[in-house]
């Protein structure tokens, strides 16, 4: 696998406009990782945890959890168009948030709520994503195909309030310990030119 500080920027993206907020919705295994991740990002205004690909009725942490229901656990990344892309949002999901080869797995979670997917809210974030993932595999960035899914994005739910900030306010549970701090490090020494200011 290509180092983060070698991983390529995408070719096709969108074209920055400052006039509106973007929002990214990303599924890559337990949001509290994902969102440890993208919090520390300059241009990042908001990241939520929640629940996407599934109803209503279902967008709950015990339904989900059971890996009966269609819901991935998911981030709802938003951000400023003028200071970070959707193409950029997409390379941190790639080269830090998660494994994008494995299949319905992310490290010691197992199941489909841990798979992973690109939410689209729009043609063009389809069109940016469908053209990473293949500049990404035609490069061999990874030793194993992409499994990410592109799926539109029907609606996000977000998750209960416990689940919010979650390693931030957590930062000694051993969970976060082995699994969110390795990639907030990775984060920390590979985007250190897009870091927010303490």
């Amino acid at each position: 696998m290509v180092s983060p500080e070698n991983f390529p920027d995408p070719a096709t993206d969108i074209v920055r406009s400052a006039s509106a907020e973007g929002a990214a919705v990303l599924a890559g295994g337990c949001f509290w990782c994902v969102e440890a991740v993208y919090k520390q990002l300059d241009g990042v205004t908001a990241v939520t945890s929640g629940y996407a690909g599934g109803s209503a009725d279902v967008a709950d942490y015990e339904t989900v959890s059971s890996g009966r229901t269609d819901h991935a656990e998911a981030v709802e990344v938003r951000f400023d168009p003028a200071k970070m892309s959707f193409g950029q949002i997409l390379k941190v999901f790639f080269s830090i948030a998660h494994d994008p080869t494995t299949r319905d797995r992310q490290g010691p979670d197992v199941g489909r709520q841990y798979r992973s997917v690109i939410f689209y809210a729009d043609d063009e974030q389809r069109r940016v994503a469908e053209a990473y993932i293949k500049q990404l595999d035609a490069a061999k960035v990874f030793d194993r195909p992409i499994v990410t899914e592109v799926k539109p994005l029907d609606r996000f739910f977000e998750a209960e309030a416990y689940h919010q900030d979650y390693a931030e306010r957590n930062p000694l549970s051993p969970y976060i310990l082995f699994n969110a701090r390795p990639k907030v490090q990775k984060v920390r020494t590979y985007y250190k030119e897009r870091l927010k200011q303490a």
